[in-house]
């Protein structure tokens, strides 16, 4: 396997620069690149593959196989970007919340970036999809909003755990008998993980990476996920189901159109939409565990 380098990373996520020095505007230029060029997505699952946490793998497969992957592909391989540019940066474990209640039992089964610039610090997250993708690094700063185009993203310290939590606007269903299938019913605000500033290395997320992709009855092993940001919102494909959110902030609304494919279709959508070409073939999921865009 050849050498991973800088140079073809950034062709792949289409960044040309400039690259003076590890700057906030460099960081939030190379973040909002990777989330529009490279999709969220547990293919690998559902397509008879294992993902592991080795960079050169990981690097292989995002850069060259032009695919996409979950946290702890995505953000692992930024973690790596983040030191070979000189920044200033740590591994974190969060637990995610949304969906989950809040069970503080649950593992901390996301990873995420911190990164330092001139004293101020930030959360790079690259892969978490849908409308809860932030498209540049937030400051740690408690209850500062922190607005973009899919809504206001915020950061809460309660007593040393800090909760990353959107206020999201009011979604205008074009095709709502599609899109009622197992979609879980939007909070204005809504609590998506929780996290501590406690330093983490790969071996803390080898376990979780394993379980979360062979553990049956939870989301990666019972939905087939791709999502992938767009300058004007985002798209899904769960399972069979495409969908196409369109972020209209002056209008207060979120405009969401939904339709269902066939298995023929769902490796169109995969090529045309979000630019993969699986080596294997693909078994759609989409069980019922609630999960809304």
């Amino acid at each position: 396997m050849d050498k991973m380098n800088l140079d073809e990373f950034f062709k792949r996520i289409g960044f040309s620069g400039p690259f003076e020095k590890p700057d906030q505007a460099t960081l939030n230029a190379i973040h909002k690149r990777i989330v529009m060029t490279v999709p969220f997505e547990n293919l690998s699952i559902h397509c008879g593959e294992k993902i592991g946490m080795d960079h050169k793998a990981i690097f292989n497969k995002i850069v060259r196989e032009q695919r996409g992957g979950w946290c702890m592909e995505g953000n692992y391989l930024l973690a790596w970007v983040l030191r070979e540019l000189g920044y200033d940066s740590v591994m974190l474990g969060a637990r995610v919340t949304f969906g989950n209640a809040n069970d503080p039992s649950a593992p901390e089964s996301h990873l995420i970036n911190m990164v330092t610039i001139d004293g101020r610090r930030y959360i790079a997250d690259v892969s978490f999809g849908l409308s809860f993708q932030i498209w540049e690094p937030i400051e740690l700063v408690s209850g500062k909003d922190h607005t973009e185009a899919a809504g206001v993203f915020r950061l809460i310290d309660q007593d040393g755990l800090w909760f990353f939590e959107k206020t999201s606007r009011k979604q205008k269903i074009l095709n709502p008998d599609l899109a009622k299938s197992g979609e879980k019913e939007k909070k204005p605000t809504e609590q998506i993980y929780c996290f501590t500033l406690v330093p983490r290395e790969k071996d803390h997320f080898t376990d979780i990476n394993h379980k979360r992709q062979t553990e049956p009855n939870q989301l990666f092993t019972t939905k087939s996920i791709t999502s992938l940001q767009t300058p004007t919102g985002f798209r899904i494909l769960l399972g069979w189901t495409y969908t196409e959110v369109t972020f209209r902030p002056d209008e207060g609304v979120d405009l969401v159109d939904t339709r269902d494919l066939s298995d023929e279709e769902v490796e169109t959508i995969l090529r045309e939409k979000f630019n993969i070409k699986l080596k294997n073939k693909l078994s759609p999921k989409n069980n019922k565990i609630g999960y809304g865009v």
